[in-house]
């Protein structure tokens, strides 16, 4: 069995992540990236249900030591923490971050540059936290980072709401 290969590698490779990347962009012209499929123009900086324009906002980039052993490996795993979310849980444990939007709004290539960042790091993997809203986003920051070397595959964390 060959080496693993994460399969956005092999997208960039066929040169069909750039395309994936603008038919995700073209969804938030009338945002239906979740299942609530509110329909504002979040290129226009509308915000929905998610509380989410055009941009991101991350509350952390960090080595997390308290995550599943299947995400992380024998290792640690490298997270980055999406503020908001499209949900609304009344028991949620990360409150402040998915309803209070803790956080800072960042570019796509300044998160392409956390993830380069956690790989150099030596991060085995990136782990996305409750990512659901921001597809689009992550996959142009992908795009970005694949064109400067990021190599390690994506862990997609969710809230299981998509």
């Amino acid at each position: 069995m060959g080496e693993f290969v994460p399969f956005y590698l092999k997208l960039y490779e066929e040169g069909k992540l750039k395309e994936r990347v603008e038919l995700l962009k073209e969804i938030l012209t009338s945002c239906g990236v979740c299942p609530l499929r509110c329909g504002v123009n979040r290129l226009k900086g509308e915000k929905g249900f998610c509380k989410t324009a055009n941009y991101v906002r991350v509350s952390s980039a960090f080595l997390h030591l308290g995550e599943e052993k299947p995400i992380r490996g024998d290792t640690v795993s490298r997270t980055i923490f999406f503020s908001y979310c499209n949900m609304a849980c009344v028991y949620c444990q990360n409150y402040e971050i998915s309803q209070l939007g803790e956080g800072e709004e960042i570019t796509p290539k300044e998160l392409a540059n956390i993830m380069l960042y956690l790989q150099k790091e030596g991060a085995v993997n990136i782990n996305l936290v409750t990512p659901s809203h921001v597809v689009p986003q992550i996959a142009g920051a992908i795009y970005l980072a694949t064109q400067n070397g990021l190599k390690i595959p994506i862990v997609y964390n969710t809230s299981s709401y998509d």
